[in-house]
């Protein structure tokens, strides 16, 4: 039912832009003259785009409205994935520096000047 009302509000709002831009505005816009020889008179077509917008867009907002209430009902029994919730660190774990060396490194001054530290990811690249 849903789907089958998302796909009609769909074509409601497309036959509502179509007619909106089918009507003749004063600044001259997408409208189509009429004749009065021609098969509506310009007043008569005019009536008729006028009550055609009106009733398309009556019929757009209560689709809306239908629809949300239909999306609000099939959606509020599910229950808040929580499967990504943080859990908070544990108080009594010792707080450990990441900007730290690591234990048992040696320091960057007793190494050779050509070599690069151990825990450096980009080691070799410094030397080429």
């Amino acid at each position: 039912m849903f789907i089958f009302l998302t796909v009609v509000q769909a074509i409601v709002a497309a036959l509502l832009v179509v007619v909106i831009l089918m009507q003749k505005s004063e600044g001259g816009g997408l409208g189509v003259g009429g004749s009065p020889a021609g098969f509506m008179s310009a007043r008569g077509a005019a009536d008729f785009m006028t009550r055609m917008t009106t009733v398309l867009a009556v019929a757009f907002v209560v689709l809306s409205i239908t629809l949300a209430t239909l999306a609000v009902g099939t959606t509020s029994s599910r229950k808040i994935d929580t499967s990504l919730e943080r859990v908070a660190p544990v108080e009594n774990a010792p707080a450990v520096d990441p900007l730290a060396p690591a234990q048992g490194a040696a320091p960057a001054a007793a190494q050779p000047s050509g070599a690069a530290p151990a825990s450096d990811p980009l080691g070799g690249a410094a030397a080429q």
